[in-house]
């Protein structure tokens, strides 16, 4: 057995920093661990947190099941809404419009995805859309919302869906709910990180009331500061900005909408995107760009002048630096959140990396002592993990035709990692693509992007052909009709919240 890294037993916990990756970390830990370790949460209401509304995946369910939240409390709680997929608006060029649309798409085949079918059935001469088949798209499209497993009368599948809602009052709600399950919050600013000098594992920090609090692992959610695992430990990061050239973001919000859309927008525009998230009380909006290809006050200037309401708050103004640390877990620091990392909110993913980090330190979580074994396989996990949701994020902004700034032109020549090449160079040739171990993303998001994008595969399945055309023209237009009809026949989204 290989000799631990630290042999002392893992009793105390401490978090350092609060809002969304602090109080998720917490309440998990206290979920599982309350009655076999002691956790301690540090967090500043002086440090402001960089959280301006979030747009979640559909995984967020599972975290919330698994405290035991009521969906109707936290809808309330948070000010949230549905969310059924993320529309884009001029990625492909301006103009261009496609979702990727959470849930199934058309009809599941053995051996064969739906979209071969509608590949074939567009040689054919049937005009339709990709979304045309995906009942979260076209349910979003009239901005309609209920609960259903599946379309009625048939095995396929009915809505996925997971939630818009304010970041802020998500972080305060989970604070709730961790203090009564035994965490301990600190309030006060850490001034100093203290470093055992046989080991190089931080033994404590030593608050600015002058309080030493000693911990046997330390987590770190102090956001981009990265207060442990950088500025105590010097893990390294690894820059991605080459292909993520985004490196800066304005937020703001303004008045709700009178009819509030089940789904997220991003809007692209001549040097990155825009967002629109809708909540029950207001509308979150905000612009991603670069700062090499545009100024803060051209970046502001254009989001105030697009948005659909008045405006209640002021802009905030957010930097940051596409890439991961090196390592997520250093020593006895394991960084969760913005501390570990940053990917633009171009897929909604940051909450989903907070979330699978606090459940792969549970399930490697170091009883008897930290060893070299938990920390290379929560580090192995972590690369993987982050490693596919860039690739996805990359193929937004490699795969574009848009010309008419340096900033798309750029983006559409650079060159991209050679696992997102295989994959672009597979589904343009032989029209397959494949989810790859637990990556996040199925088949189904892979196809609607590529699809959306504007990369239309050279070949279809040659299951497809055993359908003659009569058959292949009935079977879409019987499943498009069905799809029209399930979608009529559902609530509004805002009659369902209504009911809550």
């Amino acid at each position: 057995m290989e000799k631990m890294v630290d042999n002392n037993l893992i009793q105390n916990v401490v978090i350092v920093g609060g809002g969304t990756a602090g109080w998720i970390t917490a309440a998990l830990m206290a979920k599982v661990l309350n009655k076999t370790i002691n956790i301690t949460l540090i967090e500043s209401d002086e440090i402001a947190s960089v959280g301006v509304g979030e747009a979640s995946i559909p995984p967020i369910m599972h975290l919330n099941n698994a405290l035991g939240i009521d969906e109707s409390a936290f809808l309330k709680a948070t000010k949230g809404t549905f969310k059924l997929g993320i529309e884009f608006e001029n990625w492909q060029y301006q103009g261009s419009k496609y979702m990727h649309a959470f849930g199934g798409m058309g009809k599941d085949f053995p051996f064969c995805d739906f979209y071969n079918f509608w590949l074939k059935s567009k040689q054919l001469g049937i005009h339709s859309e990709f979304g045309d088949y995906s009942l979260n798209y076209q349910c979003a499209k009239k901005h309609k919302f209920s609960k259903l497993k599946n379309i009625q009368g048939t095995n396929l599948k009915g809505i996925e869906y997971a939630y818009h809602f304010d970041a802020v009052l998500y972080a305060n709600f989970l604070r709730e709910f961790s203090v009564k399950h035994g965490v301990k919050r600190i309030e006060g600013i850490v001034k100093k990180v203290n470093l055992n000098p046989n080991n190089g594992f931080i033994s404590s920090v030593h608050m600015e009331s002058g309080e030493t609090i000693s911990a046997d692992l330390f987590i770190d959610c102090s956001g981009q500061r990265a207060l442990l695992i950088e500025d105590a430990l010097h893990t390294g990061f690894d820059d991605w900005s080459h292909w993520l050239r985004c490196d800066s973001a304005i937020a703001v919000a303004s008045e709700a909408m009178k009819s509030i859309p089940p789904y997220t927008r991003s809007i692209a525009h001549q040097a990155g995107w825009q967002w629109r998230i809708p909540l029950q009380h207001r509308m979150g909006n905000g612009i991603v760009y670069s700062n090499h290809y545009m100024s803060d006050e051209h970046a502001e200037d254009a989001l105030l002048s697009s948005l659909d309401s008045k405006i209640i708050s002021e802009p905030k103004k957010i930097q940051f630096r596409a890439g991961r640390r090196r390592k997520q877990w250093n020593k006895n620091v394991v960084a969760i959140g913005l501390s570990s990392g940053f990917f633009e909110p171009l897929e909604s993913t940051n909450i989903h990396l907070i979330q699978t980090a606090a459940i792969r330190l549970l399930k490697l979580f170091p009883h008897l002592g930290i060893t070299k074994h938990n920390i290379d396989e929560f580090n192995r996990q972590a690369l993987i993990e982050s490693e596919h949701i860039r690739d996805f994020i990359i193929l937004h902004y490699k795969q574009n035709q848009r010309d008419e700034s340096d900033f798309w032109r750029d983006c559409s020549l650079m060159d991209i990692p050679d696992s997102l090449t295989r994959k672009v160079e597979l589904f343009e040739n032989s029209g397959q693509v494949f989810r790859e171990q637990d990556e996040l993303f199925t088949e189904v998001a892979w196809q609607q992007v590529m699809i959306g994008q504007g990369l239309m595969p050279k070949d279809y399945h040659p299951l497809v052909n055993q359908i003659d055309a009569k058959q292949l023209t009935d079977l879409m237009q019987s499943l498009s009709t069905l799809i029209q009809r399930t979608a009529g026949k559902m609530s509004t989204h805002n009659d369902y919240l209504s009911l809550l």
